[in-house]
């Protein structure tokens, strides 16, 4: 059972939440054992060529591995009352239904229709630019991710990347370390703060910084879907 309690409160503070452990050691290494298996997914990314920083990622095709068509599922009823929360107060629309079914449907309809789940593979001297994962005019405000190796021992480095743009500041950096099985929740392009006149939306970028040693792996779970 997950403790949810806490999340809005961390997404709040810092726009990421830890979740605790999703995923068993054994599940972690089912999904990390999947990357070689191209025909899993529909694409893969070379982050240098396209100067996203280095490493690869690749996009799973339908129909998902059980373990993270499960994951999709029992996360976005428990994401969606914090996306629903941070709309209402910075004013904005609030499209999401309560089935994710309804809500990829919607995507399908405005024409984002690529599947968006993410296996990342990170070796010695990868990282990934910081970034935001819109792939369209439909965004879920929320996303987690997944770390399927263990720190220290399958790797160094490799470390979450959250940067705030603050209004009339310098922007503010949180660092986070995935451990095996644990995932984060985290905003997909902003997060709403007080300020002078109510209400505010501040910009944040997410990425990794560079692996040291080793090998990383990790899930990504989006949840709109790519035009």
């Amino acid at each position: 059972m997950l403790n949810t309690d806490g999340w809005a409160q961390e997404m709040d503070a810092y726009g990421c939440a830890p979740t605790g452990p999703l995923l068993t050691e054994g599940q972690c290494r089912e999904i990390s054992g999947l990357y070689d298996d191209v025909t899993r997914f529909r694409s893969t990314v070379d982050m240098e060529r396209f100067r996203f920083g280095r490493g690869q990622y690749r996009y799973f095709a339908r129909p998902f591995p059980d373990l993270v068509e499960e994951l999709r599922r029992t996360l976005y009823p428990l994401l969606l009352p914090i996306a629903r929360d941070w709309a209402a107060r910075l004013g904005q629309p609030a499209p999401w239904p309560d089935s994710l079914d309804e809500w990829l449907e919607r995507c399908h309809a405005a024409g984002q229709t690529k599947p968006t789940p993410i296996l990342l593979r990170y070796r010695e001297g990868d990282w990934n630019a910081l970034h935001r994962d819109l792939y369209g005019d439909l965004v879920f405000p929320l996303q987690v991710v997944i770390g399927l190796d263990r720190p220290g021992d399958d790797y160094d480095g490799g470390e979450f990347l959250l940067v705030e743009q603050r209004p009339r500041a310098q922007s503010r950096g949180t660092v986070t370390l995935l451990q095996q099985g644990h995932g984060l929740v985290f905003t997909t392009r902003d997060r709403p703060v007080r300020s002078a006149r109510g209400w505010s939306a501040a910009p944040v970028r997410h990425g990794v910084s560079t692996v040291r040693r080793g090998l990383r792996h990790t899930l990504g779970l989006v949840f709109h879907d790519a035009a």
